[in-house]
Parts: C-alpha cells; sequence; structure tokens
C-alpha cells in the first residue's frame, strides 16, 4: 500500500555499500520499505508499534554471531 498523497522521500540505509540495499520512506504513522534494485516493485509498510518490532529484531539478530 502507496499512499496517494505527496511523493515518498526515499532514502537509502547509511551501511549501503553497493546496489544490494534497501530503500525506507516515512509518515507520520507508516514507515515503507522497498529494494533500491527494484523501485517499482514490492513496498512492505508498517505502522509504527510494527516498525520498532521491526528494527528492534534486526538490531538483535546483527549482534548474533555468524
Amino acid at each position: 500500500m502507496q499512499p496517494s498523497e505527496a511523493p515518498l522521500a526515499w532514502r537509502k540505509s547509511q551501511a549501503c555499500a553497493n546496489a544490494t540495499c534497501i530503500e525506507v520512506a516515512e509518515q507520520p504513522d507508516t514507515f515503507f520499505v522497498r529494494d533500491s534494485k527494484n523501485v517499482a516493485g514490492s513496498v512492505l509498510t508498517f505502522n509504527r508499534a510494527d516498525w520498532g518490532s521491526f528494527i528492534a529484531g534486526i538490531r538483535t539478530d546483527a549482534l548474533v554471531p555468524r
């Protein structure tokens, strides 16, 4: 689901070192995530609470040695 209002301001992760990145856009209560290689493709949508859980999960997983 993408909003019909003003265009989203997409930004890439600061950790992006090559073409395999994600982009995030934010509205007051909604976050959008897409693949930078396929900007016309699917977009994940998160409400504020789910976004917080998603980010916490990423941070927790990043701390687990592989």
